[in-house]
């Protein structure tokens, strides 16, 4: 069956079947290989990407209920050469360590930003319960999405929610 997906702002065609889960089709068919495929239960948060601003376990949700949502992958936020403010924040703050759960955490982390760019570290706790990290860097991802929250203010990106007061 063809699908009609939005990943990133650019539009897709895939043929699949609608029961595929939207990671596979990320990484096997639109060859987006930042969601990373750990535990394929929806328990490790490895794969998430957002869905319509919400952070959503890609392992888990069948591609049929995605047609017409806007998908945002960790390809999306920056690039190598122009990172976004949370792969910047992430770089400076050298918050990752082995790397594989960060995709996941970021994607967590800007849906959350987006609602609110001044989060507490318990909102942050909470917008992360989802990801998994064993290499022990919280306090350093803790503080790279703070300062990514900060980046954001600091650009004024126009779709940029600027979370409460104070």
């Amino acid at each position: 069956m063809s699908i009609s997906l939005t990943v990133n702002g650019s539009p897709h065609q895939v043929d699949v079947d609608p029961a595929t889960p939207l990671l596979y089709v990320l990484r096997d068919d639109l060859a987006l290989n930042g969601a990373k495929y750990g535990c394929g239960l929806g328990q490790c948060g490895s794969c998430t990407v957002v869905v319509d601003g919400e952070a959503v376990l890609s392992c888990m949700v069948p591609v049929m209920l995605l047609e017409g949502r806007e998908i945002t992958t960790i390809e999306g936020l920056g690039t190598i050469d122009e990172p976004g403010p949370l792969q910047q924040a992430f770089i400076e703050l050298q918050a990752a360590q082995c790397g594989y759960c960060i995709p996941g955490m970021m994607m967590s982390a800007h849906a959350l930003l987006r609602r609110n760019a001044r989060p507490s570290d318990a909102e942050i706790r909470e917008a992360l319960t989802t990801n998994l990290c064993r290499c022990g860097t919280h306090m350093r991802i803790l503080a790279a999405i703070r300062r990514a929250g900060e980046l954001m203010q600091a650009a004024s990106l126009p779709e940029l929610d600027k979370g409460r007061a104070g």
